[in-house]
């Protein structure tokens, strides 16, 4: 038995060794093979000191002038952010605001939330994509636990996010002029998933936003817009809700965010401070 065995595993050694040997002397233009045994031709730079310290200074030359833009762009967005939980709850409140900078149309209303975990993965999970499309149509709400049902009927839309949809309504005046906000669903909103019936739920906007769940537990949702300017020294008047209201322009980079910006200043920063530091033992150890 052991005989046998050897006999194949001598017989298993030959075979192998002819099928190195054949394909060792195939052609050098099969580039299958060429690619399977990692020959195939190859690029790879040299990182000479001269090369190295240009690569830095061409980051440099590129990153910083992006990041002193985008800066400028954020520090060019005005913004009015006024918290009011505190105040208002749960009555109806009222706030008088002092434009200090001229704000240019479009205005973009926010409401900012802090310490709110949409990203809990129960909450998370617990909604009903095919009913948000076709509305009654679709009964199937058993990803919507706990709040599938009512009295035996679906609810519609069902699930925990549309459940605590954010209800605060506001209102905006300066002097005794009304500042039309526009918003494409203008019905109120009530808590627990009540909405206005005559509108498709893939329509209103307030449902839309809100079901787009925020990954951080501080997040800012639009609210509407205003569409017109704010002069300085106006004092505008928000009526509603809780939390944070932020009113605030913008520019070809979004809203106001130094993120960015300051990245690219550091990244920037830091290569032209590597380019020195190689130039420097370049020049002394050559």
């Amino acid at each position: 038995m052991e005989e046998v065995t050897y006999l194949r595993y001598l017989k298993w050694i030959v075979m192998t060794s002819k099928y190195v040997d054949n394909h060792s002397e195939a052609p050098a233009s099969d580039a299958m093979y060429q690619f399977t045994q990692q020959s195939l031709p190859a690029c790879k730079p040299v990182l000479t000191p001269p090369w190295v310290i240009t690569t830095f200074f061409l980051v440099d030359a590129l990153f910083i002038p992006i990041g002193l833009v985008s800066l400028h762009a954020s520090q060019s967005v005005v913004e009015i952010v006024d918290r009011y939980d505190s105040e208002c709850v749960p009555d109806l409140f009222k706030s008088n605001k002092v434009v200090h900078k001229h704000m240019k149309a479009p205005i973009f209303i926010y409401y900012q939330l802090d310490n709110y975990y949409q990203n809990y993965r129960r909450y998370g999970k617990s909604r009903s994509d095919q009913q948000l499309v076709h509305g009654l149509q679709h009964n199937d709400t058993s990803s919507c636990t706990p709040e599938e049902s009512s009295n035996g009927l679906p609810i519609v839309p069902c699930g925990l996010i549309a459940w605590s949809l954010f209800n605060d309504t506001y209102s905006f005046s300066h002097g005794t002029h009304e500042l039309r906000v526009k918003r494409k669903d203008n019905g109120t909103l009530i808590g627990g998933g009540k909405l206005d019936l005559n509108i498709p739920l893939s329509d209103q906007e307030d449902l839309i936003v809100w079901m787009h769940t925020a990954a951080l537990p501080s997040f800012r949702k639009l609210y509407g817009r205003i569409e017109e300017d704010l002069n300085v020294d106006d004092v505008v008047v928000s009526f509603g809700g809780t939390k944070k209201l932020v009113l605030s322009t913008s520019s070809w980079l979004g809203g106001r965010n130094t993120f960015l910006g300051m990245a690219y200043t550091s990244v920037g920063s830091s290569s032209i401070l590597v380019a020195f530091v190689f130039l420097l033992l370049h020049v002394r150890n050559p």
